[in-house]
């Protein structure tokens, strides 16, 4: 399989934070990332798309895209979480293998629920972070579920470091890779919360996750825009609001670099395009097929 090009639900402002909100349907979402030539998309937030394996592959079948990973939040720093957490990775997978074996689980921090880490995302400093216990919690935390979904169903797991939440700037990316069994959990580098998290070259992540790069978020990060945030100590809800997360091509990441460490090491998976938006900004149909025309110019 060559690499090819997905897009989510988050183009379109619906994703986990923006839960309830008024936007745009499933329908809608999904016959416009067709339109705009995406071969396939994420889940996104639990109940937006069908969650009936039947009616699911055939809301698919029926614009010609395939399901390539399902997003999880799970709060992975307290105990408490892990079991409910398991819990919802497992329906996550079940209705996947059905589905789209082949797909990922994208499990992530609980973002936006601890107050410091959504109220300073983008520029978190060392005294922000987790203990070294709190870090072993939620390092077993994430073994522990990727095991239960692989055992059970067969489905892969990998962890996206997202800006508001636990695992955010490159020194704690790398931390989480440490801490972590390479067998049960691979790297879902999302460029754009890489870039506003503190990184500076989402190129060097890729190459240092080697082999543990399992999946990618192909995001842009407006700097300017994100300087603006971090100078007005803006909360990570009020950037995205902001656009902090530009069209691609517009902000600083070097996606072309990137596409070279994927290609030097022979990355056969996916590349999601994912544009977070807050419902009602901008014109995501618009939007969706001008990105879908960048990565055209870069051989996609």
């Amino acid at each position: 399989m060559t690499i090819r090009v997905a897009n989510a639900p988050c183009s379109w402002g619906m994703f986990e934070l923006t839960t309830g909100a008024s936007g745009p349907g499933p329908d809608q979402v999904l016959d416009e990332m067709a339109l705009a030539g995406f071969a396939g998309t994420e889940l996104g937030d639990w109940g937006f798309l069908p969650s009936d394996p039947q009616e699911l592959r055939a809301a698919l079948s029926r614009r010609g895209l395939l399901l390539v990973g399902g997003f999880v939040p799970v709060a992975l720093a307290s105990p408490e979480a892990h079991e409910p957490g398991r819990e919802l990775a497992l329906r996550t997978a079940r209705l996947m293998a059905q589905v789209a074996p082949d797909a990922f689980i994208v499990l992530s921090d609980d973002c936006g629920k601890v107050d410091v880490r959504a109220s300073c995302a983008g520029r978190i400093t060392a005294e922000q972070g987790l203990s070294d216990a709190d870090w072993l919690t939620f390092a077993r935390g994430a073994d522990m579920i990727a095991r239960a979904v692989v055992e059970e169903t067969g489905v892969r797991t990998v962890f996206h470091p997202h800006c508001a939440g636990y695992v955010e700037t490159p020194g704690e990316i790398d931390r989480f890779l440490e801490l972590t069994s390479p067998e049960l959990v691979g790297l879902c580098l999302d460029t754009g919360h890489y870039c506003y998290g503190g990184g500076q070259e989402p190129a060097e992540v890729a190459r240092r996750a080697g082999e543990r790069l399992w999946h990618v978020h192909f995001k842009d990060c407006e700097p300017e825009v994100a300087a603006g945030c971090r100078r007005d100590q803006a909360p990570y809800m009020e950037a995205v609001r902001r656009g902090v997360f530009c069209e691609l091509g517009r902000g600083q990441v070097d996606f072309a670099s990137v596409l070279d460490v994927l290609r030097g090491r022979d990355y056969r998976g996916w590349i999601v395009v994912e544009q977070d938006v807050l419902p009602g900004m901008g014109a995501p149909l618009d939007s969706a097929r001008r990105n879908r025309a960048f990565l055209q110019t870069l051989g996609l």
